[in-house]
């Protein structure tokens, strides 16, 4: 079969990218639909980009493949990828929308970086660790999108994208403290639980305390610390970025329902998407009316 001329191609890219993105993150997939039609497949390769690094833990057996298959990102986002890259759907999709937006490399290589440490069963340092881990992974592809919504402009959105991207991956790590104790790690800060009397072992082996319970809700509060501190600056923002923000309007309707289950370990069915689309819909209408 010949190969498919490089328009043509990169179409079935992005197709595999909007795809795979419905698919494995429908908070960024239906977030994606406030943004002009002209931009919407630009924001899924960022998307699908994110999803490739952050399950890279589930598709392998144990750390050095993971370690390889990073190496294998980073490799092509220096330009030094060995054959061919554009073959590969999220990769060719992400090296257009790079190369097009003139969007900075090292944003995406520190991100590959933070999510070496899904690769391994260490504990989570401190809270400023965690919140450096998310700020380089969630925050920062909420800033990219920002910058491929700005069409070129500076759109004045690290803060918000620092907390809001705080606040929607601690929320996001609450939810999943039982998936992921379940295969050895721990996202819960040490100091969080030493403040508690508690270490990693208390977690991995799912027992369920009411100092646990308490260290719960400290993170639970973290989450609103930082959402409380998007929405302060979500009028302000530059309104063509909204569809890059709106993840955060999941955070509060998720706190609420884990707040209302107590056990650490077992996540509660999420709210329903009819809740969680006309919650980003009255978000929409927040931004830029400061």
């Amino acid at each position: 079969m010949a190969p498919l001329p490089p328009t043509a191609a990169l179409a079935v890219s992005y197709a595999h990218c909007d795809t795979m993105v419905r698919q494995g993150d429908k908070d960024r997939w239906l977030a994606a639909l406030f943004a002009p039609a002209d931009r919407r497949a630009d924001l899924m390769a960022l998307h699908a980009f994110n999803l490739e690094i952050a399950s890279v833990r589930e598709r392998v057996s144990d750390p050095l493949p993971g370690e390889v298959r990073l190496q294998w990102w980073r490799d092509v986002l220096n330009g030094e990828g060995r054959g061919d890259v554009m073959a590969h759907p999220v990769a060719g999709a992400l090296l257009d929308v790079v190369g097009r937006h003139n969007l900075p490399i090292k944003p995406l290589l520190d991100l590959i970086d933070a999510r070496v440490f899904d690769l391994y069963d260490d504990p989570m340092p401190s809270t400023v660790d965690l919140e450096g881990y998310c700020g380089e992974t969630s925050a920062a592809l909420m800033q990219m999108a920002a910058l491929v919504m700005a069409e070129g402009d500076d759109p004045r959105t690290a803060d918000l994208a620092g907390h809001a991207g705080i606040a929607y991956a601690v929320t996001g790590l609450v939810r999943s403290v039982g998936r992921h104790a379940s295969r050895g790690q721990v996202f819960i800060p040490a100091d969080m639980l030493a403040a508690e009397g508690l270490g990693r072992d208390e977690v991995v082996t799912g027992r369920d305390s009411p100092a646990l319970r308490r260290v719960r809700q400290a993170m639970i509060a973290l989450a609103r610390r930082h959402h409380l501190a998007a929405a302060a600056l979500v009028g302000t923002a530059d309104r063509r970025t909204c569809a890059a923000f709106l993840p955060l309007a999941t955070v509060l309707p998720r706190l609420t329902r884990l707040e209302r289950h107590q056990d650490p370990f077992a996540s509660p069915p999420d709210v329903p998407q009819w809740r969680l689309q006309w919650a980003m819909w009255r978000w929409a209408g927040r931004f830029g009316r400061g």
